[in-house]
């Protein structure tokens, strides 16, 4: 018998809806991106190893075009993909701003943590000159949105980053899904 092909589900923002787009950046400790943010050190140079403890600052991809998200389905009891397009990445990011949202980031999509703030936010744009790169993130695509978030005002998240407790962002909101392809067996 052949392997089960997952069914593949585009989230893209639906603004006819009560509520949609993130509402929240969350710090947890596995990304489901599968992306690790880095930390400023003294000379501006990101690594996992270093930490500034000064600037508190965290930089690190919060969506990828295209990327294969896995999920799971309880009631359904069935595994699928979830995947953003460039286009609702870019739509995502711009409402999270302009709705000004930079101050809401929670902790393992559980708890609201407070003095947490994204203090820049942008896509790349281009391969070679985006300023992700010289942060380490060399290999990812154009249209990954990214963060530079101050975590100045909350120690205990910042103990626990240093902790490699938290590893990196996830995105709480609200989208619609778009149906791509249906599970079926392939051999």
């Amino acid at each position: 018998m052949g392997k089960k092909k997952l069914k593949k589900v585009e989230l893209i923002i639906d603004e006819q809806e009560e509520r949609f787009g993130v509402e929240a950046i969350s710090l947890v400790e596995f990304p489901a991106i599968e992306e690790n943010f880095g930390f400023f050190n003294k000379d501006q140079f990101l690594t996992l190893a270093k930490l500034d403890e000064e600037q508190k600052t965290l930089v690190g991809a919060v969506l990828i075009p295209n990327k294969e998200i896995p999920r799971y389905d309880q009631e359904a009891d069935e595994k699928y993909i979830v995947y953003f397009t460039e286009e609702t990445i870019k739509q995502a990011q711009e409402l999270f701003m302009a709705s000004l949202r930079n101050n809401n980031a929670t902790y393992e999509h559980r708890v609201p943590v407070e003095g947490m703030t994204v203090v820049e936010s942008w896509i790349k744009e281009d391969k070679k000159f985006d300023k992700s790169n010289m942060y380490g993130f060399k290999n990812l695509p154009i249209g990954t949105w990214f963060v530079q978030v101050s975590a100045e005002n909350n120690p205990e998240i910042w103990e626990a980053i240093k902790n490699k407790e938290v590893r990196g962002f996830s995105i709480e909101g609200y989208f619609t899904d778009v149906l791509i392809e249906q599970s079926k067996q392939v051999d």
